[in-house]
């Protein structure tokens, strides 16, 4: 078996943040530079214990009376999710583990509302990008379009441990002409 070394892949990423319907979509000839503020991205500051992709596709069998094989399957569910956890502990990055709300500043101080919405109200969607390293060191991009961030949030004060907020963004659909997650490496 042969291993081609340069295709391994180690090493931190960027996360970005933006608003859904705010955000402009960087174009993939950009892989290698940071997506614009004026675009509507916002860095998100460290991470702890890196920022991961996970893919979820759950497929539904076909069956016949004929053949005691499966003769083949159709997708029925995907979800894709983006876990990061945010290391630096702004009211910023809390408004963004909530899915918005309300900030204010004043002189001396910041702070942070939730959103008085009901059940029947949409969510704040965002979108994500995740910039890190593809093989032979070369830029990958991973843009999670529309998301919801879906995990409980806890930060703890400890003597021996980081504050840190938990994201777990995840994809929804988007339209029948945009998938909900684009993955661009930059070429060689």
């Amino acid at each position: 078996m042969a291993v081609t070394v340069a295709n391994l892949i180690q090493g931190p990423a960027d996360l970005y943040h933006g608003w859904f319907d705010d955000a402009v979509e960087p174009a993939s000839a950009s892989v290698n530079t940071a997506p614009p503020v004026s675009g509507g991205w916002t860095d998100c500051g460290g991470t702890l214990d890196g920022v991961s992709l996970e893919i979820a596709i759950d497929w539904s069998e076909l069956a016949v009376d004929q053949i005691v094989d499966v003769p083949g399957r159709r997708m029925t569910k995907r979800d894709m999710m983006v876990k990061a956890n945010m290391a630096e502990g702004t009211i910023e990055n809390i408004l963004r583990s909530q899915n918005g709300g309300t900030p204010a500043t004043g002189t001396g101080w910041k702070s942070y509302e939730p959103n008085m919405d009901n059940s029947a109200v949409n969510p704040e969607y965002s979108t994500i990008i995740v910039d890190g390293i593809a093989d032979s060191s070369r830029r990958r991009r991973i843009h999670a379009r529309k998301t919801l961030q879906t995990e409980n949030m806890e930060a703890a004060y400890k003597k021996d441990e980081q504050w840190v907020i938990p994201g777990s963004f995840s994809t929804h659909y988007v339209s029948s002409g945009t998938p909900p997650y684009k993955i661009t490496d930059a070429s060689s």
